[in-house]
């Protein structure tokens, strides 16, 4: 018998034999027949210099099927209101597991959305308040600001024993929202100063909107509309006049034999203008929005979003607005001080979810902190909260470098979380850069060689004492250490701030030097982006990079974003004797066929769309009759193929030499983008790509100060030295930087430290050091200290 059982378990069972996700020939992007097997149950990092092909591999390939084919087990009805996923370039792919995508796409930027509401903890602390808030004033939704308060009466219509009896019925919902604002916690008004001038008359060109002037049909409209005397000033309209001009209703009407709308001037701007993204505006449209809108704090809710009633109820004397708003590490120590038998599960479970905001590093947010505020490395974190308690095991968990925005203190405690996701059952795929990170890792996969065509390939596969013998570029610089200045530049001058309490700052007074290489850091909230983003006073000359999305469709790219389409259509127009509106694929000279996209897009309704190369032109966006024409023997779509080194030369001399292109192009080498096409969508970009191209068409800008807000996100340890010589080049050609930064190769790189802490939250907000780095490592009395002093081997 005892045989029989050793023969039994010595045999795996046939469910044990599927350990590996295997991937083979997977060419998404710029990957190139990649065929690699990853572990289950393990953390596996991938690393490579950006642009390398890891996103493409990770994300577009083994999270985006796994996805797919979840959503493939749902009904076709369902499935035609999910996003539609193409099956990704890869020839076999097996032994997935469902995937569980933490990115660091930024949360919506609805206005109504917080933290609080992203991560269910309002969810429950409603619940909460309409259990034990006194005095009672209904329902959960009595304390929810998505809700508004709505009552109504009427005659309904009941069967009862075969006869129809006519009732009154009477409802009411009472909701939270606050009336005046609907749960923004901000109005916004129109500046009517901004909009007409009202000494003058409509024929006078009173209105002075962009796109109202100048005899159009939308100044026609309104002069010719016969609501009001279009020779009058508008200061002496009546009442009604006045009402008609600016708030009427649509009104259908003929103007010119041609049937038009009328609308009151505010609605049709609130339309027109209000309702679209800032960003994407035209730049003299921006201006106007700008000038003309005024964002208050709400009177009636003092910026709470609640109703007064919602405000009126209390737990202990604190309202659920007092809850939200406290620094989530206090609320925290509130909900564990409230004895209640009553509600005890649902107590146990919103500190649990509070607790985890404090384990992740987020303990100095507060509930309702807008959504929208958070930066990208915050909004990951926020996301993680949910996955941390949940039950799931055998799933695959896929981060995009976790700790983008973390203080290396921070980081030792994320390296935690990443492992205790894995010991729970789990696979773990991470994207990162840092050495801290891919340390801890069970298995390493390691792309490039170089980046976007010069990638794709995978370089090494292996432990990490395998990698740093592997001869990688990774391996090489991963136990690079940037070393200290022997001598820091001296400041030209300062910047002063005075008395700054921007958010969690407590009264900061500070000289940022200029001229020089100045480091602002602390750990994650201590008040960085608070100090260098919200208290450096107005006209000081800054040009301000952030990590923040570029906005574009798909037919956008570097050529368009930086300018650089210009000079080149030019350069084509003269050559050729043509209008340059022929070389522009969104103008004259488009493919008809797929309107200048290169692809044509077919929605297949419930099942996933299907992009296809347009058949006519090939791909290329363009006529066929543009590609005759030609500048250096190249035509347009073979300039905008071109890598951005390549075109460098490409313009630099000879028949094609044009120096405004030219210039542009250097700046994008300078900022290490030497390998993007110049024609590449932005929507491929990665974080650190995008800001990096930003930083590039900024570099012409006629400010003395620059402002970078972690320069070094998504670069590999290779790259950071080659931005080192960019800030330095920054520098010695007289600008001053002002870095926010966590990397310790750009701290020990800058000539001044500013150090913000010693916490986080309220905790934070003060300066715990100012000097040279050399100093500061001496000193080591700040966290950033200790971590500076590690790192450089002091």
């Amino acid at each position: 018998m005892a045989t029989e059982t050793e023969k039994t378990t010595s045999t795996p069972h046939e469910a044990d034999s599927h350990g590996l996700i295997r991937v083979h020939g997977a060419r998404e992007n710029n990957l190139k027949d990649v065929s690699i097997e990853i572990p289950k149950r393990r953390l596996t990092v991938f690393t490579g210099v950006s642009g390398s092909g890891k996103s493409s591999l990770v994300f577009d390939t083994i999270a985006a099927e796994s996805q797919r084919l979840i959503n493939e087990t749902y009904p076709a009805f369902v499935q035609g209101f999910m996003p539609n996923l193409a099956r990704p370039e890869v020839d076999v792919l097996e032994g997935l597991t469902t995937a569980i995508i933490v990115d660091q796409q930024r949360m919506g930027g609805d206005p109504r959305s917080t933290v609080g509401t992203a991560t269910d903890a309002n969810a429950l602390l409603r619940i909460l308040f309409s259990r034990l808030g006194k005095p009672h004033i209904g329902s959960p939704k009595a304390f929810s600001f998505n809700i508004a308060s709505i009552s109504g009466a009427g005659a309904v219509t009941v069967e009862r024993a075969g006869q129809k009896v006519k009732e009154r019925r009477s409802f009411s919902i009472t909701g939270g929202m606050c009336p005046r604002c609907e749960g923004r916690g901000a109005v916004t008004d129109l500046d009517l100063a901004q909009l007409y001038d009202e000494t003058l008359s409509l024929n006078e060109g009173a209105i002075t909107v962009p796109g109202y002037k100048g005899g159009g049909w939308n100044s026609r409209l309104y002069i010719e509309s016969g609501f009001f005397d279009p020779d009058k000033p508008i200061s002496t309209f009546t009442k009604k006049e006045l009402q008609d001009f600016l708030h009427r209703e649509p009104t259908r009407m003929k103007i010119a034999g041609i049937n038009m709308t009328y609308e009151g001037l505010i609605p049709r701007i609130q339309k027109s203008m209000l309702s679209k993204d800032k960003e994407s505006m035209q730049p003299h449209i921006r201006e106007f929005v700008e000038r003309a809108v005024t964002f208050a704090t709400c009177p009636d809710c003092d910026g709470t979003r609640l109703s007064e009633g919602a405000r009126s109820s209390k737990i202990d004397g604190v309202s659920i607005a007092d809850a939200c708003a406290m620094q989530i590490s206090d609320l925290a120590a509130w909900v564990r001080g409230l004895d209640e038998p009553s509600v005890a599960p649902l107590l146990a479970t919103l500190l649990h979810t509070l607790e985890s905001f404090v384990e992740i590093g987020l303990g100095y947010l507060s509930l309702d902190r807008p959504a929208g505020t958070l930066s990208g490395g915050e909004a990951q974190r926020t996301k993680m909260i949910r996955h941390l308690g949940s039950s799931l095991t055998d799933v695959t968990y896929v981060f995009d470098e976790p700790t983008t925005g973390l203080h290396p203190h921070d980081i030792q405690r994320m390296n935690g979380l990443l492992l205790r996701l894995r010991d729970k059952g789990n696979t773990v795929l991470v994207v990162e850069h840092k050495p801290e990170v891919i340390a801890i890792a069970d298995h390493v996969v390691d792309l490039g060689p170089g980046a976007g065509a010069g990638g794709g390939t995978v370089c090494f596969e292996g432990t990490v004492e395998a990698l740093r013998t592997g001869g990688t570029v990774t391996g090489r610089h991963f136990d690079d250490r940037a070393a200290l200045k022997d001598t820091v530049r001296k400041s030209t001058g300062t910047l002063e701030i005075r008395g700054a309490s921007t958010h969690n700052l407590q009264g900061v007074d500070v000289d940022i030097p200029l001229g020089v290489l100045a480091v602002v850091t602390g750990v994650a909230g201590s008040g960085k982006s608070s100090l260098v983003h919200g208290s450096i006073p107005a006209g000081a000359g800054v040009v301000s990079v952030d990590q923040g999305a570029i906005r574009g469709s798909r037919r956008s790219n570097p050529a368009t974003y930086t300018g650089l389409l210009d000079p080149i259509r030019k350069a084509f127009a003269k050559e050729n004797g043509v209008k340059p509106a022929l070389f522009s694929s969104n103008s004259e000279g488009a493919c008809p066929t797929c309107n200048g996209a290169g692809v044509i897009y077919t929605d297949l309704a419930m099942m996933a769309g299907v992009a296809t190369t347009c058949e006519d032109c090939d791909g290329k966006r363009f006529e066929a009759s543009v590609l005759d024409y030609r500048l250096g023997g190249r035509d347009i779509s073979e300039v905008l193929a071109m890598p951005v080194t390549e075109a460098e030369e490409f313009f630099a001399a000879g028949e094609a030499h044009t120096p405004a292109a030219h210039r542009i192009l250097q700046r994008l080498t300078d900022v290490g983008l030497g390998y993007l096409t110049i024609g590449q969508p932005l929507t491929t970009l990665s974080g650190g790509e995008r800001q990096r191209l930003k930083l590039a068409t900024h570099m012409a800008d006629k400010g003395g100060v620059y402002v970078l807000d972690e320069p070094t996100a998504g670069l590999h340890l290779a790259d950071v030295e080659q931005l080192l010589g960019l800030l330095d080049r920054l520098v010695d050609s007289g600008k001053s930087v002002i870095v926010v930064e966590h990397h310790q190769a750009v701290m020990a790189h800058a000539d001044w430290i500013i150090d913000l802490g010693p916490g986080a939250g309220h905790d934070g907000g003060r300066i715990v050091f100012e000097g040279t780095p050399a100093d500061l490592v001496t000193a080591r009395s700040t966290l950033t200290a200790q971590h500076l002093a590690e790192y450089v081997g002091a």
